[in-house]
């Protein structure tokens, strides 16, 4: 079974997935925001953190499935379920699957659209790097998830960043890049969904087209959406925004003071 932690007594359960060569930590910058109603469950998704690899291509149905696995050993039937960027991938398949388990579906710095034929092919390019250099494409790529205009004064969360990617195993981060490419477009979920959907979006990401999901969001009174001042990596940019809005939405707890 998939390696997790569980944090705090809130009576609203909130699971957390991680993205793309992160795993469980990546929340500690968010948690002491996050209001005390929450009891937080982190999952290390397959092939990161202290999760084993479990097949050769890591789809985004298999994560599903064993994020289930999770739930069940847990014995949680109802929880808000939120995913960073690829995690957000496995949460649209997870609220296909079994939407019973959802009260609510955050979209953090993910989308629902599936690759288009460049992104499939940078993909394809990157599997020889994460291979045989897996160093090299971590510290080329990740600096990029960040806001180009802040980097300056975001130095020591883009060195956590790259750490947290480097622990990362290369075969765990090559099954994963090969599960993303095979993703289908998810608009149906959030078209169909009947629990409470929320998007955060960054300005400046360079892995979201931010217009592009917006932009095409359904019209429905369930999903609301912001888009932030920041890059790809809310949980470490804008922390405390990301989680005031998490509190705000999903519990309908108005924070004193929200500055946008």
């Amino acid at each position: 079974m998939l390696n997790f932690e569980r944090k705090g007594n809130g009576k609203e359960i909130l699971v957390l997935l991680h993205g793309f060569m992160e795993n469980l930590t990546i929340w500690r910058d968010m948690e002491p925001h996050l209001s005390e109603d929450f009891s937080l469950l982190k999952i290390d998704l397959p092939g990161h953190g202290q999760s084993e690899i479990m097949a050769e291509v890591q789809t985004m149905e298999l994560m599903a499935e064993e994020v289930k696995k999770v739930l069940d050993d847990q014995n949680i039937k109802e929880m808000h379920l939120l995913g960073h960027s690829m995690g957000g991938y496995v949460s649209l398949v997870f609220a296909e699957k079994h939407p019973g388990y959802l009260k609510s579906l955050t979209l953090f710095f993910s989308t629902y659209f599936p690759d288009d034929e460049d992104k499939k092919e940078q993909r394809m390019k990157s599997y020889r790097i994460i291979k045989d250099a897996f160093p090299h494409y971590a510290k080329a790529g990740i600096p990029n998830l960040f806001n180009p205009n802040e980097r300056d004064i975001l130095e020591g969360k883009i060195e956590t960043a790259l750490e947290t990617a480097l622990s990362t195993n290369n075969l765990g981060a090559l099954a994963s890049v090969k599960g993303m490419v095979e993703r289908t477009d998810k608009k149906n979920v959030l078209e169909n969904l009947d629990a409470k959907i929320l998007i955060l979006a960054g300005k400046h990401d360079n892995a979201v087209k931010t217009d592009m999901l917006i932009k095409n969001l359904p019209d429905r009174t369930n999903i609301k959406s912001y888009i932030l001042d920041c890059g790809h990596n809310g949980h470490w940019e804008k922390s405390g925004i990301c989680a005031a809005i998490i509190n705000t939405e999903l519990l309908h707890n108005l924070p004193k003071n929200l500055i946008l």
